[in-house]
């Protein structure tokens, strides 16, 4: 007698997930046809669009089956697969692997070639933005989506010094931070009182407001071409040039009676970035350790039991952005000296969302783990520069699948945690 009931919630179960696949597959066909379906070729002086419906057809067809055939076919296969089971590191554990691969980082780059070491200094710079955003989203708790606005202000600032007043990077490195820090700190008042989708709504608005200015004030920023000729680092005043650009000056290579090569500019710039990167993990480290670390962890889990404590959400979340935005800022000014040029088209909001999918990958609130991501999601694309067309379809993809299956984070932060027996 309870076939019947049960062939009925069947067959309405099948409708409905024919619905859904039929939705589906219709919203595939409407985003997947300009991306992939219609192909720009050029002949001569004149633009055909060469359209390949197979392509949609194929990526049509795998999404009705996958939607129609998910809660029989995935919904047993998630239930039996294991999560993947990558532990949690203890604060020890952190401290030799990070140690161990410390004596791997330093003299790899006199062995490595040229690429390999310009691609390692790249990641570097992640690793540094990944650590200063880890302090607003994964220790305090606060969605952030203008992180880049950090970034292009201590740029701008290394830029514009040497543009106006000549200065070099030592000089400029510390104000980049503190100038970063400034704005970090004028963002956390309008923001005292927001939480949640709409936090992340005010940053998001920070960050085009900034790259805008930044496009507009021709005059002073240079508008949409930036700014170019920024010089690199100097080793204790000496330049890393074939020749020194003041007349009777002494470059590095002359100093110490070397032959000029290139590759020395690339494995400097590489070791600096190093230890920013360095320096930044050990002071956010430390930070987490002291009482202010502590109050981090408190306002990410209930603002209201914060409170509660005695202690102030609003200087809370003033230290978090403003400490996240100087590490920002350093990693501005080292990326303006690296590249040589700045401009806003650096800087737009996919910047933001990397950042942020490095701190989510790697778990919140876990700097190995904000580490890991950062080297995975800097030089993988970099072995399938054939799929680059395909690069932020695979990353979304890696995404899902990260929240499906290890929503935690490749290396989730290790909690201290008391059992009552």
């Amino acid at each position: 007698m309870s076939t019947a009931p049960a062939a009925s919630a069947s067959g309405a179960g099948w409708r409905q997930n024919l619905g859904h696949a039929l939705m589906a597959t219709v919203l595939t066909a409407i985003v997947v046809t300009p991306i992939f379906g219609l192909h720009l070729e050029r002949a001569g002086v004149r633009t055909h669009i060469v359209p390949r419906w197979d392509m949609v057809g194929w990526a049509c067809l795998i999404v009705f089956v996958v939607q129609l055939l998910h809660p029989w076919i995935f919904g047993r296969a998630t239930r039996r697969l294991p999560r993947l089971a990558l532990p949690a590191l203890s604060a020890r554990q952190n401290t030799v692997l990070l140690t161990l691969v410390l004596l791997v980082a330093v003299p790899w780059p006199f062995f490595a070639g040229r690429n390999a070491v310009d691609i390692a200094t790249l990641a570097m710079i992640y690793v540094m933005l990944g650590l200063g955003l880890n302090v607003v989203v994964g220790f305090a708790g606060l969605l952030d989506l203008g992180f880049v606005g950090f970034y292009a202000v201590g740029a701008y600032t290394y830029a514009l010094l040497f543009h106006w007043a000549g200065w070099s990077f030592w000089e400029a490195l510390p104000l980049a931070g503190a100038a970063a820090a400034l704005f970090g700190f004028v963002l956390g008042f309008p923001v005292l009182r927001l939480r949640g989708d709409y936090l992340a709504i005010v940053t998001l608005g920070f960050g085009e407001i900034i790259r805008l200015l930044l496009v507009n004030l021709t005059s002073f920023t240079g508008g949409p071409d930036g700014i170019s000729s920024i010089p690199k680092p100097s080793v204790f005043g000496l330049e890393m040039a074939r020749s020194p650009s003041v007349e009777g000056g002494t470059t590095f290579h002359q100093f110490f009676g070397l032959e000029f090569n290139s590759l020395h500019m690339v494995i400097f710039l590489y070791l600096m970035a190093l230890l920013l990167a360095v320096v930044t993990l050990w002071i956010s480290n430390r930070l987490i350790r002291m009482p202010i670390g502590r109050d981090w962890e408190a306002l990410r889990e209930d603002e209201i039991a914060c409170r509660s404590l005695g202690l102030n959400p609003m200087s809370i979340k003033l230290s978090a952005f403003t400490l996240g935005a100087m590490f920002a800022g350093f990693g501005g000014a080292f990326f303006a000296a690296r590249q040589g040029i700045v401009n806003p088209e650096s800087f737009t909001f996919i910047e933001s969302a990397l950042i942020l999918a490095i701190v989510v990958l790697g778990g919140m609130g876990s700097q190995v783990g904000v580490i890991l991501a950062a080297i995975l999601l800097t030089v993988l694309p970099e072995f399938a520069r054939e799929f680059a067309e395909y690069r932020m379809l695979v990353f979304g993809l890696v995404m899902i699948v990260m929240m499906v299956w290890r929503p935690q984070g490749l290396l989730p932060m290790k909690r201290h945690h008391v059992e009552v027996t």
